[in-house]
């Protein structure tokens, strides 16, 4: 039977970036230089968001800790975007097994990527719940134990999510009340009010950083672009929504970046917007998309796909209070980005993504 926490492979974060990009790769990362040598826990590194948050703290020299389901198969997602670091295989849904992981580490911060609900298949109650708030009460908790004093930076960067405003209209910041419509979006919600509630009562300090349309490498082979991607290379016509929704689009290592220059800042708490602050047509994403990949006109079968009903409906996403603690801002338009994802994919032959119960 297997151990609650095995430990897969130990390698040498500051030897790698020969696969995916050299330093130069992406945002600068000279302002992340406090994370050298600090001790860094990274829940949900192996999925789409978590891979480039490891990725960019092994640039700045972390020595990494990173708990996978799978460890046979984060190790392909780890070799091919050159993360390195010390990997468990640990049942996050086990306390017991996490709490022990946090107290021989004692990590100086931890970047909680894990969570269930993203994709389409999950939709079961209990577990949506333990992982999405037990699972965060867990971690403060030890948090609260192990905690590195020395550290001046945030404790915990937790990620939420868009969908924890739901119906919420106008121009969302961080004070709109939200109302979620969906299973993920309120079990997200009451993690993020058991980060705010566990701050106050155990002292800890953290943040969750509430993620808007995030896309680039790794995405889900069934989300918007890399359909679209991947239709380019079929040739087949694309079913789609009608596209008059709008969304606010961001580059994955930007996203990255904001959640690593958040963790720096040890006096923020909250909820925090991440998103570029500019609202997109999706229908205006497709054909941009479609102009980049080589994807004619006839090809988009727009309306022949109804639109979900969890789609959210608001005016442009408040960013106010990412840009004053961070000094955070995009680097990559939307153009580019869509260019950068369909050249990574295409260099590395990836069809398919990992599924992690990461965000």
């Amino acid at each position: 039977m297997k151990s609650l926490r095995a430990r897969c492979r130990q390698r040498n974060c500051l030897k790698t970036l020969n696969k995916t990009g050299s330093n130069n790769d992406g945002p600068n990362c000279s302002h992340l230089e406090r994370y050298t040598g600090q001790r860094v826990v990274v829940l949900g590194a192996s999925g789409f968001i978590g891979r480039w948050v490891a990725r960019g703290l092994c640039k700045a020299g972390a020595k990494l800790t990173l708990p996978v389901r799978d460890c046979s198969k984060a190790g392909s997602v780890f070799d091919s975007y050159s993360v390195e670091g010390e990997v468990y295989e640990l049942d996050l849904e086990n306390e017991h097994a996490v709490r022990s992981l946090f107290r021989e580490v004692r990590p100086s911060i931890t970047f909680n990527l894990a969570g269930y609900g993203v994709d389409s298949g999950e939709r079961d109650e209990k577990t949506a719940y333990r992982l999405n708030v037990s699972l965060v009460q867990a971690l403060c908790d030890v948090v609260s134990e192990v905690r590195d004093r020395a550290w001046r930076g945030l404790d915990i960067v937790h990620v939420g999510t868009a969908m924890e405003y739901g119906r919420a209209a106008g121009s969302l910041n961080e004070d709109s009340v939200p109302e979620p419509t969906t299973l993920y979006g309120r079990s997200k919600l009451a993690g993020t009010n058991a980060l705010a509630g566990c701050c106050l009562n155990y002292g800890i300090k953290g943040v969750t950083a509430r993620l808007f349309s995030i896309y680039g490498p790794g995405e889900s082979p069934r989300r918007l672009l890399p359909s679209l991607i991947d239709a380019a290379r079929t040739g087949e016509k694309i079913p789609l929504t009608d596209g008059l929704h709008k969304r606010d689009f961001v580059y994955v290592e930007d996203a990255a970046d904001a959640l690593m220059r958040l963790g720096l800042q040890g006096e923020i708490h909250g909820e925090v917007n991440v998103a570029t602050g500019v609202s997109t047509q999706v229908k205006d994403f497709v054909t941009t998309a479609a102009a980049v990949l080589g994807i004619s006109r006839e090809s988009l079968r727009f309306g022949s796909l109804p639109t979900r009903p969890e789609e959210m409906c608001h005016e442009p996403v408040s960013i106010r209070r990412l840009l004053k603690a961070t000094d955070w801002s995009p680097t990559i338009a939307l153009r580019e980005g869509i260019k950068k994802t369909a050249s990574f994919s295409s260099s590395t032959m990836e069809t398919k993504v990992v599924s992690a119960t990461s965000l």
